[in-house]
């Protein structure tokens, strides 16, 4: 897995997550806008601070497949896509179990095992963390840390360093549709099924 990180900032970003703020945090793709999917006051906070529209969905990152299994309805195609490409770039949206997560937002949500040791260690400690880029909606995404500040500044309560990062988004495939579609092609490579 990618990604050095202080035990401090897992701390901080862990303790901000529970207490309903939202944080700033590196990805294995680019910088990412966090916070707790179960609070509705939390995910209203993350939609305000990206200025996004209500209905654009929001990924969850996961710490292990496990979580994964109990978030979204499994079936063979995830599992094969989950095995190829997990941990990395691949954003899986499925048929949604558990009606709190994204304070019940949708019936689909968007799943991925991140590769990158800081994420894996929030996961591990938080469980199931929102994310989305850390840009205001329609901006360019963020990968510079010295970007985050002016994008951001006082505005989150916590805000991680993880260096320059690649900056290439995360491929997003839709398992819910009669054959597998491809929202948004990023740096995993996904043939269309048509």
């Amino acid at each position: 897995m990618s990604g050095d990180f202080a035990q401090g900032d897992v701390d901080r970003a862990v303790a901000a997550l529970a207490a309903g703020q939202a944080v700033v945090i590196p990805t294995d793709t680019v910088y990412g806008l966090a916070a707790d999917p179960r609070s509705s006051a939390a995910m209203e906070r993350l939609f305000t601070l990206k200025e996004r529209p209500n209905g654009v969905p929001v990924a969850v990152l996961v710490a292990d497949v496990a979580d994964a299994r109990g978030l979204i309805e499994w079936s063979p195609e995830i599992e094969e896509l989950a095995h190829a490409h997990w941990p990395g770039a691949l954003t899986i949206v499925g048929k949604a179990l558990n009606a709190e997560m994204l304070a019940g937002t949708g019936e689909t949500l968007g799943v991925r095992l991140a590769d990158h040791a800081f994420v894996h260690a929030c996961a591990k400690r938080f469980g199931p963390i929102a994310a989305t880029s850390a840009n205001r909606h329609g901006k360019p995404t963020i990968t510079d840390p010295d970007e985050l500040q002016d994008a951001f500044g006082s505005e989150v309560e916590v805000i991680v360093d993880g260096g320059v990062l690649d900056g290439i988004a995360s491929t997003v495939v839709d398992v819910t549709t009669v054959r597998p579609t491809i929202l948004r092609q990023g740096v995993v490579l996904i043939k269309s099924a048509d």
